[in-house]
């Protein structure tokens, strides 16, 4: 086994380990003591647990063990061996902290719902970026999309929504089923801002017919380079060039005014950067402080 290997597997398992423990932590000091699920199958583990009293922990490993045996065809040797110890570590983890740590009480519901999904969520994301699953739910999703044509995304929201109908069922209670789903899309968007990074980029489309001006402008005074982009209109009567750059949020008003200096007539559109990697469009000429 190389170095990079060992360093590879090293940052693997010390992720999983802290995933582990966030989990755990949201679990059982903030979603349990207030009833509240959140989705996957530390959700479906809540959900035993409410129902029959099984610790959730044991519950947890009950629903895995099964899913990754039937799902181990679909994953590789290593992901399962790092799963299967993700899934060991946290399930002791969490019947541990119920039965021998003391954690003050919460009485807010909205505080429980927030910081329990939250983190979760990074917990979750941290095992995601070690190459392992914190759960079977997404090893459920590869079995039927193997099977069918639906799609992992929507496997998953099938079980997180029949999460949070079951909680209904089992509480009838609506206002926990609306706690249930702000923590589950409290979890969804840790994870996402995990596994992606906290971008602060945004993409920048800029259509005119002086591109080349608003793009000398651009390298000369904000620091940042950038494409244009050849095209067409939809008529094909005429051609148009699109620039193409990619810029931090706080810059946008500079941007804008710069832009309408030189064209009040340009189309200037702003998207989301939900991960970004290299540095081809970011600091190719240094960025001059505002």
């Amino acid at each position: 086994m190389s170095r990079r290997t060992i360093f590879f597997e090293i940052k693997n398992f010390t992720l999983i380990i802290i995933g582990a423990c966030l989990i755990a932590i949201g679990v059982s000091f903030f979603l349990l003591p207030a009833e509240i699920a959140t989705g996957g199958t530390p959700g479906m583990s809540m959900l035993v647990h409410f129902i029959s009293g099984v610790p959730t922990g044991i519950a947890m490993l009950l629903i895995n063990i099964p899913l990754l045996a039937a799902g181990f065809k679909f994953i590789d040797l290593p992901f399962a061996t790092r799963s299967i110890v993700s899934m060991l570590l946290t399930a002791l983890l969490i019947d541990l902290l119920n039965n021998y740590a003391e954690f003050p009480k919460i009485s807010s519901m909205l505080l429980s719902t927030l910081y329990g999904g939250s983190i979760i969520g990074a917990g979750a994301g941290l095992i995601l970026k070690g190459n392992a699953s914190a759960g079977g739910t997404m090893i459920i999703a590869r079995i039927v999309a193997s099977f069918s044509q639906v799609k992992p995304a929507q496997t998953i929201l099938i079980v997180d929504a029949t999460i949070i109908v079951a909680i209904g069922f089992i509480f009838k209670d609506m206002e926990r089923v609306l706690w249930s789903m702000l923590s589950i899309y409290a979890t969804t968007q840790i994870i996402d801002k995990v596994i992606t990074g906290a971008v602060k980029e945004k993409i920048i489309h800029i259509v005119s017919d002086k591109t080349s001006d608003i793009g000398k402008a651009i390298a000369t005074e904000l620091g940042r380079d950038g494409t244009i982009i050849n095209g067409q209109n939809l008529t094909q009567e005429s051609d148009k060039t699109i620039l193409f750059v990619v810029i931090s949020a706080r810059r946008i008003p500079q941007l804008r005014k710069l832009v309408l200096n030189i064209d009040d007539s340009a189309l200037m559109i702003v998207m989301e950067a939900s991960e970004m990697m290299g540095t081809s469009q970011r600091f190719l000429i240094s960025e001059k402080q505002s």
